[in-house]
């Protein structure tokens, strides 16, 4: 049994921390080629099903660990109550998320050949990718096929295939040299390569066309998207809400050479309740243009009885002043908008759970219809991340906007990553985003996954940019989803799994 180094799970370890960087903002593409690459090799070269395991969760616990290090900032902003669970985030994120390495690795056959074990070790990884999208409410939070968010060509596979078709081909891709590393041989490495070139090639050539045909036109319609960049510590802060909120007025309504037909806030953006809020209200309606609207997140209370459930809610609100249309988010973040179990928590943690209220739950994704404007759907948050989840397919809108609050996170890796799982699902649905955050990174996406304006992180302020009108044709993904991917995934399998004669 060898190794690259002379303990196999700490190599698997390292390997793992060094893949991280093949994501954004950093998109190191030779990071994962060696990471993979490492890992394979040692899979290769395990003996038994516990040594599988054991070297692709250490793989896994360093992915997720440091690749979700991110999360934990959260839990800076009051450190004093939170930082303290920082550390326990880390392990936690590696333990848990680690089996999704370690669980397609132990299942993979032990007698096959070095090809058939990394078919099969491919085709697990990007399954169990999928089943993390929906297992405890899912977090399918960097994908591999994420790696090549940097390029709009190669993300344009996700237009029939989905994130997860992407995760495969470069899964494929990242570790071949695996197989080269277990044989040495000179021949291999050839193969190994042009293999890997033709699938990297294919898909940059294949989104290449797609682009160069792309039919893209703007309906006439100005979205205004405001980003005020204030610190999370602030953002609840009682006593600065009325100038927080004058914030959101000034950016509204600065000059511009053509007047907005729409303007948007962020996730939570007004700190006052604008559907019982009169005198806010009427501020708010001078900033609106006629027959204009303004699309703002907000907490709405809707009542359950003798009491009020708070939504994390997106308002839009038109230039008379009024409410004409919500969306409550539906797919809430555990402990951060519930607790899940909440009841059976033990007593150490009972203070941390108690500082974190329960949301009520909206119904999913629905288009809204509103007059002289173009349909839309709401996505809010991490919504955004699950494929295939953010808009209704019986009753597609035109476009999506998806508000947001990044400056929980920082100057950390988050943000970058965030507006790169947005960019995946304009892909895979033909469908434009307008991204409206607190504190970056806000724009416009368009239908192929193009940034067409950009906020960065940190920057105040506000753009303006025009809306596309709608894609005709609906995408190979959009119709299918995810049984492309799952059914290239399953034949793989098969290929791995079956019995061949030695030659």
């Amino acid at each position: 049994m060898r190794s690259l180094l002379k303990y196999p799970k700490t190599t698997a370890f390292a390997a793992g921390a060094l893949s991280v960087a093949a994501f954004a903002p950093y998109y190191m593409m030779w990071a994962a080629v060696a990471a993979f690459a490492v890992l394979m090799f040692e899979l290769l070269e395990a003996e038994n099903r516990r040594s599988l395991f054991a070297r692709a969760y250490s793989f896994g616990f360093a992915h997720f660990a440091l690749g979700f290090s991110w999360v934990g900032n959260a839990l800076l902003i009051e450190p004093e109550k939170f930082g303290w669970l920082y550390p326990i985030t880390l392990i936690a994120s590696g333990a848990f998320f680690g089996l999704f390495f370690g669980v397609p690795a132990w299942l993979i056959p032990l007698k096959r050949k070095p090809w058939q074990k990394w078919l099969f070790f491919c085709a697990g990884v990007v399954i169990f990718e999928w089943i993390r999208s929906f297992i405890f409410t899912g977090f399918p939070w960097n994908l591999i096929g994420y790696t090549v968010a940097f390029s709009d060509e190669m993300i344009q596979a996700a237009s029939w295939g989905g994130s997860y078709i992407l995760s495969l081909a470069m899964l494929l891709v990242y570790t071949i040299g695996g197989l080269w590393l277990a044989d040495g041989k000179l021949k291999t490495l050839v193969k190994c390569a042009m293999a890997a070139g033709l699938v990297v090639g294919g898909i940059w050539i294949g989104g290449y066309w797609r682009l160069k045909t792309a039919d893209i036109h703007e309906t006439g319609k100005i979205v205004r998207i405001v980003q005020p960049s204030i610190p999370q510590e602030m953002k609840w802060n009682r006593s600065i809400a009325e100038k927080i909120f004058l914030t959101y007025l000034e950016l509204s309504q600065s000059p511009s050479k053509q007047r907005p037909d729409l303007i948007v806030w962020g996730e939570t953006a007004s700190p006052f309740a604008l559907d019982e809020d009169e005198q806010h209200l009427q501020l708010v309606k001078k900033i609106i243009p006629e027959n204009g609207y303004l699309v703002t997140g907000m907490i709405t209370y809707q009542p359950v009885g003798e009491w009020y459930m708070p939504h994390n809610s997106m308002v839009i609100i038109n230039h008379t002043g009024e409410v004409v249309a919500y969306y409550h988010k539906s797919h809430l973040v555990p402990f951060g908008e519930y607790i899940p179990l909440r009841e059976y928590l033990p007593d150490f943690v009972r203070p941390v759970a108690n500082a974190i209220g329960t949301f009520g739950r909206g119904n999913g994704p629905k288009k809204i219809v509103l007059d002289d404007m173009p349909s839309l759907g709401g996505v809010i948050c991490y919504e955004i991340i699950f494929p295939h989840k953010i808009v209704d397919e019986a009753s597609r809108p035109d476009f999506l906007i998806n508000l947001t609050n990044d400056g929980w996170y920082g100057n950390s890796a988050g943000p970058y990553q965030h507006w790169a799982a947005t960019k995946m699902r304009a892909v895979e649905e033909g469908i434009s985003i307008v991204r409206a955050a607190n504190n970056g990174i806000s724009g416009m996406i368009n239908a192929y996954g193009q940034d067409k304006k950009i906020m960065p992180l940190n920057y105040k302020g506000y753009l303006d940019v025009g809306l596309d009108e709608p894609q005709q044709k609906k995408t190979l993904y959009s119709r299918f989803g995810n049984w492309v991917c799952l059914t290239f995934c399953l034949i793989l399998a098969f290929l791995g799994g079956i019995k061949i004669e030695n030659e």
